[in-house]
C-alpha cells in the first residue's frame, strides 16, 4: 500500500524517507506520503508510536531522524500559516479572562510580528469564523464557562483563521460527547471540502470520521501500513502489523478492533491516547 493524491495537483504534503527515533529506539522509518489538496487521511496507532510527534515535524517543531518533509512545496518550517493545527480538547479555567472570540482572534492576529494590534478586517473575519464553527451565538461568553465541545469549536476556528491549506488535528474529538463529535468533525470536513484543504487526522477512534476518510496511516510497533480504510482495517493486515493476533469486527455501521497489544513504552509527547483498536 502506497501514498498519492491522483496527480491532478501538488501534494499539500509531500514525506519522502521520513524516519523518528527517541533514544535507541526506531518509532518508525521509511515513511513516503503525498497527501493531495481536498484528501482526509486518519493517523491511527497505539500511544508513543509517533504519531504525534509526526504532526510536529510537519509543524517545524520537531526534526525528523531521516528524510524531508514539504508543505505546499516547501521546507516544513515552524510557523508556517498554510497549516492550520486543532489540538486536543483540555478545559480552560472557569476564570480565563477572554471572550469565545477573543480567543478566535488570537488566530486571526497571532501571527503578526510584535503586539497583535488589531487592523480593519480582524472584526469581520473573526464573526465570519465564529460562524463558521457555529459559535456565533457565544461570541462574547466568557471562554471559560463555555462546555468542552464549544471551547474546541473556538479552538477549529483559531485553526481556520489563515484558510490553510493543511490541517492537523491531533486527537480533536477527545473528551467530546457524541453531538460534539460530530460537529467538531462536520467543520473540519466542511473545510476540506469547500477550500480544497487537506486534512490529516490523528485519533484513536476511527469511527466518528470514518465515512470522512479517503485513506488510513497505521503506525504500530516501528511499523506503518498505508491505504483506504477497506485495505487497512482488516484481521490479516492488522494482525501482520502488530506480529500478533489482532481481529477486525464490524458491529452495525462501527468497527471494533479486538486483541491490540497494550500501548508501546516510552509516550510521545502529548501522545496520550490509552489504546489503539475500535479505538484504533
Amino acid at each position: 500500500m502506497s501514498g498519492g493524491g491522483d496527480g491532478a495537483s501538488a501534494p499539500a504534503l509531500r514525506i519522502r524517507g521520513a524516519a523518528l527515533h527517541r533514544g535507541s529506539r526506531e518509532l518508525w522509518a521509511g515513511l513516503d506520503l503525498d497527501v493531495a489538496p481536498g484528501e482526509f487521511i486518519a493517523v491511527l496507532g497505539p500511544s508513543g508510536s509517533g504519531k504525534t510527534t509526526l504532526l510536529r515535524s510537519i509543524l517545524g517543531l520537531q526534526p525528523l531522524s531521516a528524510g524531508t518533509i514539504h508543505v505546499g512545496g516547501r521546507v516544513a518550517h515552524r510557523g508556517n500559516p498554510r497549516i492550520g493545527y486543532v489540538p486536543q480538547q483540555r478545559p480552560l479555567p472557569p476564570d480565563t479572562s477572554m471572550r469565545a472570540r477573543d480567543l478566535v482572534a488570537l488566530g486571526v492576529r497571532g501571527t503578526r510580528f510584535g503586539l497583535p494590534l488589531p487592523r480593519r478586517g480582524d472584526r469581520e473575519r473573526v464573526d465570519q469564523l465564529l460562524r463558521d464553527v457555529g459559535a456565533d451565538h457565544y461570541g462574547d461568553r466568557p471562554v471559560g464557562l463555555l462546555s468542552g465541545g464549544e471551547q474546541q469549536r473556538l479552538r477549529v476556528g483559531q485553526a481556520l483563521a489563515d484558510r490553510p491549506a493543511l490541517l492537523l488535528c491531533d486527537e480533536p474529538l477527545s473528551n467530546l460527547d457524541l453531538a460534539n463529535q460530530r460537529g467538531v468533525t462536520d467543520i473540519i470536513d466542511r473545510q476540506r471540502r469547500e477550500n480544497d484543504a487537506a486534512v490529516m487526522f490523528v485519533t484513536h477512534d476511527i469511527n466518528p470520521i470514518l465515512g470522512r476518510v479517503d485513506r488510513i496511516l497505521y503506525i504500530a510497533g516501528g511499523r506503518f501500513v498505508l491505504g483506504t480504510p477497506d485495505e487497512v482495517l482488516q484481521t490479516r493486515v492488522l494482525t501482520e502489523l502488530y506480529g500478533t493476533p489482532v481481529f477486525v469486527l464490524r458491529a452495525g455501521d462501527r468497527l471494533v478492533v479486538v486483541g491490540v497489544p497494550d500501548a508501546e513504552p516510552h509516550h510521545d509527547h502529548g501522545d496520550d491516547e490509552s489504546s489503539a483498536g475500535a479505538h484504533a
